[in-house]
């Protein structure tokens, strides 16, 4: 409870009876019970109400489908990319559509332009 163990919650109650003092005692005692007691009806109207506006009981949830940590960004780009998105033909397929798919992308061809012996680089003065 709060990191509290026994002892400490002992020493604490007795700080509180010195300094609450033994005749406002009970009436905080009573005070605190009715807290608790108006946390619990809350706590217990919040649940109906969800399950009436949702429709799902609050303890059938999968809270861990929810959790943020299993989203990193960085395995999610790597499943996206490693993900073989190629679906095999079927064996009653047409020939056309057998040799459409293909299975390996091909790259795109880079074009290598070089500057003739001599020739200054282009030079552009706005963006400097």
């Amino acid at each position: 409870m709060f990191g509290i163990n026994g002892p400490e919650f002992i020493l604490l109650l007795i700080i509180g009876v010195l300094v609450i003092g033994p005749s406002r005692l009970p009436e905080y005692t009573q005070k605190l019970a009715n807290l608790v007691k108006e946390v619990r009806r809350m706590a217990s109207g919040a649940r109906e109400q969800i399950k009436e506006e949702v429709g799902i009981d609050i303890d059938e949830v999968d809270w861990k489908k929810y959790d943020p940590r299993q989203y990193d960004p960085r395995r999610i780009i790597k499943d996206a990319l490693l993900d073989d998105d190629t679906k095999p033909v079927s064996a009653g397929a047409p020939a056309a559509a057998a040799s459409a798919v293909d299975t390996k992308p091909k790259a795109p061809v880079r074009v290598i332009e070089r500057l003739a012996e001599g020739e200054a680089a282009p030079f552009d003065s706005e963006a400097t």
